[in-house]
């Protein structure tokens, strides 16, 4: 009788621990973007994660459903005069000046780290003129290793007077054009918020070839010091980024996401799975955690890990069943 009951009560814990497991199974966090697939929808922001290398000891790089690396450039930036950033109120101004190691030096020094993942890598490409993005991109599409190129176009155009690529639709046409005719793999636009109307410049990127759209990048911002009346930053203005900017984001990925047939990223203050949730739902088809990295290096796999208990909780299988599902 005794023997009978233990069978029992390890039948039960088994079947417990089997139900447990097929739970888990069954939530499918995969998203896919311009024809990448992604074990899920958490991407780590370009600027914010630096080469990817840098976190291989603070978490699983593989946890992670894409990573962008630092923006890239034809040849090596040193940035712009320190100081470069300033704490504001829930969030913070940035002044980097676009530093990094050159495209050339990325491909023969930090790509090859990258290949070891299992983790979509994107190239964030950026330039002064429409040939500078495009020599960058011809230069990557030598490498292996990118899922991917997220072009920024929040660059001033120096050979049209300083005239911002993403706030103009023609500039933006132009460059992205030029862009998708020279890559050989998806082009995702990263856009600027600093627009009058984002929907305008978001089909004019699609109109020209654009795979996906990425939005929001910085809003533009400064801060002075009073005691010395002088700016905060080194380059006197900045991008705000952070939980100060995600309302606007959220809006602006929501009128994106109906003025275009393309995928969009949506990108602002994610610190939580909540609020990634909320971009989801707006719909989005992945997110970019930025910001929410420099506060707590693991807040990508956190985030990941409330999407599959979220789902869980809710009894969702598929969190993609839960993009664009806004009840207005």
């Amino acid at each position: 009788m005794q023997f009978t009951r233990l069978m029992g009560f390890a039948t039960m814990r088994f079947e417990r621990r089997s139900l447990c497991h097929c739970t888990r199974e069954m939530v499918d966090l995969s998203t896919e973007i311009a024809g990448i697939r992604l074990k899920n929808p958490v991407i780590t922001a370009s600027g914010t994660f630096g080469y990817g290398e840098e976190f291989s000891e603070l978490l699983d790089l593989n946890r992670l459903g894409g990573l962008v690396v630092k923006g890239l450039s034809i040849v090596p930036m040193q940035g712009a005069t320190p100081p470069r950033l300033h704490e504001t109120a829930s969030g913070m101004l940035n002044a980097i000046g676009l530093q990094n190691v050159g495209a050339e030096r990325f491909v023969a020094e930090k790509l090859p780290l990258l290949r070891r993942y299992s983790t979509a890598i994107f190239a964030n490409v950026f330039g002064q003129t429409t040939e500078d993005y495009v020599r960058v991109v011809e230069l990557l599409n030598r490498a292996e290793g990118l899922a991917g190129y997220e072009i920024n176009i929040s660059c001033p155009n120096v050979k049209k007077g300083g005239i911002v690529y993403g706030s103009d639709p023609a500039a933006t046409y132009e460059v992205v054009k030029a862009v998708r005719q020279a890559a050989s793999r998806p082009v995702i636009v990263k856009l600027s918020p600093n627009v009058t109307d984002v929907v305008v410049i978001a089909k004019a990127a699609e109109d020209a070839g654009a795979d996906a759209l990425s939005l929001i990048n910085t809003l533009l911002g400064m801060a002075i010091d009073v005691e010395t009346a002088k700016p905060r930053l080194g380059n006197v203005t900045g991008g705000l980024s952070g939980p100060a900017i995600k309302p606007v984001a959220l809006r602006m990925v929501y009128q994106v996401v109906r003025g275009v047939r393309i995928p969009v990223i949506g990108i602002g203050g994610i610190r939580t799975a909540e609020d990634a949730l909320e971009f989801l739902i707006a719909g989005a088809q992945a997110v970019e955690v930025g910001t929410a990295n420099f506060l707590d290096p693991k807040v990508a796999v956190q985030i990941i890990d409330g999407l599959d208990r979220f789902c869980r909780r809710k009894g969702i299988e598929r969190l993609q069943s839960l993009v664009g599902s806004l009840e207005c």
